[in-house]
């Protein structure tokens, strides 16, 4: 393809299964013009990559209209392109109505908001399920029969004909759209087999029962789009977390405006009981804040100057001013949603599987169907008429929906479950990965501790105390490291006045070094520090009795000599003894790496009674991330998403934990919006439990049909139970896979 490329979004109606999204993405495909396309069920979206000219969106909405679904575009038509992703998901469409996105002019800024799904799912009016097409053509169809029902029982030679023309009212459009699909590249569609199944059955004289299997058709379908659209609307009930309107200050005085407008560095006020309109700093005011909606937690966090505050929270009873850190489009609430919604449209191997599997299965049984209607007749003398009857009730359980949902259904639930209480699980095959895990590595600072760790004994070598701390406090300016703001949150409530610096330079799982008023320090592990300068034996004893306190130590060195030492605690998490002990129970192998000394390990993991290793760089955590899967163990590394990178990539998977920063968020397979320790038995509880729904679907689905195969070939059932074996197992597995977003258990 030559020219400029767009990218181009619109919202589907009627999209309700995994099958849907098939047909739709095929015919797509075949439009000139066209270069990838990516539809998701679960968000009722499709993203078209497209050459730029004017002809290819009434191509694609042409296409799309004749397989039966409706398509209105999306604001935000020609955003950046990205590389479109697989579509497995599973949800039904009840509007079509797309959300639009407004730009509005701010005193310091000027924001275009980008088109987020979840945020234009908030202003699409949700259709009752009579309203939507399905719905309608459902009633109209049982109306006909009904009345079909009543002539025939007045007028008994009319019945062939009147229930006929009853079933024509529900298959016409069926007939329709397996046409168009089949021009489209899907011949093995379910409205084909229902189309050849109902004019088969009026054929051999079977009217009647033609009719009712195309009502409980139309009654399946609308039962599946119903159930699954449950998954769907529990994400977009994010979006009505945020409020649509801020209080910014301006000049002064307070402005209500649109909190879609609200620019990065603005300021807003908070009043009690409102809820956050934006993710923001504290710069004036303490409040306890309710993260429920968010993060999961149950009980509001006390925060006040310097603490940050997410979108969608609740102030509680005092009012707040936040310096504005990120647009709406780039919110806490907007970036779960959008992280959701694209780990929705990875697929698992689980799905993979089942989706190529299906491929076969229909036109497989399609085969089957033809020889069961012919081979008795043609071979062994049987009535033609009967063993027809038989093979069209085969066609009927020829179609794959229910093995196409069992798993989409289930993961699209489990990763809305998990988002909605604080576990961020991004797509199938880490969801299915987590569940496998049998050993959990976790870093020390930040997420088995508080990571809020404060300076309790500062020692001089020869300096004085004051000395020690403003060139180590000098030092680490600028670090985010949770040891490094320790240090300069000392200096700074002794009101100590820090020194130029240069060359600074940062030594990874080492230290940091500088230069200051012409001398060179360093600031480190007592191990590096002693290879550049070696303590005294009384210096060595001081640094040893804090560690066996359970402090972490760093040592200044200045000019080749020791100057003195800071000693600093981090105490667990509250959590950390019963989240531990929750993955022991399951049957996990739990260590803790880190870069800290030995013995201030030791402290730490003896009383959460689980094995450490201590001292290491980064490269030897991801080496023994490596034994460990040598060892034959899955493997899940818990970080911050920063210095553990390297073992983070190494690992089965990649867990970041920073109370819903970007690196939380965005590095890593997994996140936890809070960070508790428990969140990491959760999700293996949770991944556990969706496996154990997807193999009880996949059962459903087969077994059923397994059972009505048998039964129709030996004459025992017909067209009615057939249709009923694929519905009925459609709307059963769905209705399992929603489940899973009640609760997780709690084993």
């Amino acid at each position: 393809m030559t020219g400029p490329v767009r990218e181009s979004r619109y919202r589907v109606e009627g999209m309700d299964c995994a099958s849907c999204a098939a047909k739709i993405d095929t015919a797509v495909r075949r439009v000139v013009g066209v270069e990838g396309v990516s539809v998701s069920v679960s968000a009722a979206t499709m993203t078209v990559r497209h050459a730029g000219n004017d002809d290819v969106g009434p191509a694609i909405r042409r296409k799309v209209a004749g397989l039966g679904y409706g398509l209105s575009p999306l604001a935000g038509d020609a955003s950046p392109s990205m590389p479109p992703g697989d579509h497995a998901c599973c949800g039904h469409a009840h509007g079509a109505t797309g959300g639009d996105h407004h730009r509005h002019d701010v005193p310091s800024a000027r924001l275009e908001v980008p088109p987020i799904i979840g945020v234009a799912n908030r202003e699409r009016r949700m259709e009752r399920w009579w309203q939507t097409r399905k719905g309608r053509l459902t009633i109209a169809c049982g109306i006909a029969l009904a009345g079909a029902y009543g002539i025939g029982k007045l007028l008994p030679a009319t019945e062939p004909w009147i229930f006929t023309l009853a079933m024509l009212v529900g298959l016409l459009p069926i007939a329709r759209r397996a046409v168009m699909a089949a021009l489209n590249g899907t011949p093995f569609s379910i409205e084909m087999l229902m189309t050849i199944a109902a004019a088969g059955a009026v054929f051999i004289g079977a009217a009647e029962e033609a009719a009712m299997v195309v009502f409980l058709c139309l009654i399946g379908e609308l039962l599946e789009g119903i159930a699954a659209g449950k998954a769907r609307a529990s994400i977009e009930a994010l979006t009505a977390l945020v409020p649509k309107t801020a209080l910014m200050e301006a000049d002064g005085r307070m402005t209500e405006v649109p909190a879609e407008s609200l620019p990065v560095g603005a300021t807003i006020l908070v009043r009690p009981g409102d809820r956050l309109a934006a993710d923001g700093v504290i710069l004036t005011g303490e409040s306890g804040i309710d993260e429920a909606p968010v993060t999961g937690e149950s009980a509001p966090v006390k925060k006040g100057p310097g603490d940050n505050a997410f979108a969608g929270t609740v102030n509680g009873d005092g009012a707040l001013r936040l310096r504005v850190t990120a647009a709406a489009a780039d919110n806490t609430i907007a970036r779960v949603i959008r992280l959701v919604e694209e780990a929705q449209e990875t697929k698992a191997p689980t799905e993979r599987f089942i989706d190529r599997f299906s491929r076969g299965y229909t036109p497989a049984v399609a085969l089957v169907a033809a020889l069961v209607a012919t081979v008795p007749p043609l071979f062994l003398g049987g009535p033609w008429q009967e063993w027809i009857y038989k093979g069209l009730a085969l066609l009927l359980i020829g179609c794959p929906c229910a093995l196409v949902i069992s798993t989409p259904a289930a993961i699209a639930a489990s990763l809305s479950a998990g988002a909605r209480r604080g576990l961020l699980i991004k797509g199938g095959a880490v969801l299915e990965t987590v569940g496998k895990v049998t050993a959990v590595a976790f870093d020390k600072t930040g997420t088995l501790t508080e990571g809020k760790p404060k300076v309790t004994d500062i020692l001089g070598f020869g300096w004085t105390e004051a000395d020690v701390l403003r060139h180590a406090a000098v030092l680490e300016q600028g670090s985010s490291h949770p040891l490094a703001q320790a240090i300069l949150s000392r200096a700074e409530a002794g009101g100590i006045a820090l020194p130029a610096v240069s060359e600074i330079k940062a030594l990874g799982g080492k230290g940091i070094s500088g230069r200051v008023a012409g001398a060179d320090l360093f600031l480190g592990s007592p191990q590096e520090a002693g290879r550049r300068a070696p303590l005294t034996a009384d210096e060595q004893a001081q640094v040893a009795a804090l560690h066996d306190k359970g402090k972490t130590v760093s040592v200044l060195i200045a000019d080749g000599r020791a100057a003195g030492a800071l000693a600093m605690r981090d105490e667990p998490r509250a959590d950390a003894v019963t989240g531990v002990k929750a993955l022991a129970d399951s049957g996990l192998r739990v260590l803790m790496l880190t870069g800290d000394n030995r013995r201030t390990a030791e402290a730490i993991a003896g009383r959460l009674g689980i094995e450490a290793r201590a001292e290491l760089l980064p490269e030897d955590k991801q080496r023994i991330v490596g034994e460990l899967k040598g060892e034959g163990y899955v493997v899940a590394k818990v970080g911050d998403g920063i210095n553990d990178a390297p073992a983070l990539a190494a690992a089965d998977v990649g867990i970041a934990v920073g109370g819903g920063t970007d690196v939380a968020l965005e590095t890593a397979d997994a996140a936890s919006l809070h960070g508790r320790v428990s969140d990491i038995a959760a999700m293996v509880r949770l991944s556990r439990r969706t496996m154990r729904n997807i193999h009880q679907n996949i059962a459903i689905a087969l077994g059923l049909k397994a059972v009505f195969l048998v039964t129709t070939i030996a004459g025992v059932t017909g067209l009615w139970p057939a249709i009923l074996a694929d519905t009925g197992a459609t709307v059963l597995v769905t209705i399992n896979a929603l489940r899973l977003l009640r609760a997780p258990a709690k084993a």
